[in-house]
């Protein structure tokens, strides 16, 4: 019998990443054993890291998918919404009486 999640292998890139790191922060005396141990560590945490990573991504993602759900529900509300009758807004007569007064008092100056 099997188990369903079985333990993949680290990649490759993976395992050289830890294995520089552990060489660069090998201290004098140590011996291989030691710094191959360091070397797996460091590689764990790095697949720990990873799998946060890969969490996080399909948090998002799930998040981004309802907003975008909601968005457009939200639109359909607005296009209902529309449909209702529109508010004509009539202009008023006074800004129009003051430019044509304006406007022949500057040409009463010029001609005058």
């Amino acid at each position: 019998m099997t188990n369903s999640k079985q333990r993949q292998a680290p990649s490759q890139e993976t395992q050289d990443e830890a294995l520089k790191i552990a060489r660069a922060t090998q201290k004098t005396g140590q011996t291989k054993e030691q710094t191959k141990l360091i070397a797996q560590g460091i590689q764990k945490g790095i697949e720990q890291y990873k799998k946060q990573q890969k969490s996080k991504a399909r948090e998002r993602d799930k998040l981004r998918k309802k907003q975008a759900k909601d968005n457009n529900t939200s639109a359909v509300k607005t296009e209902e919404a529309s449909t209702a009758p529109q508010i004509e807004y009539k202009q008023h007569w006074l800004p129009w009486v003051l430019l044509v007064a304006s406007w022949g008092v500057f040409a009463f100056y010029l001609l005058g």
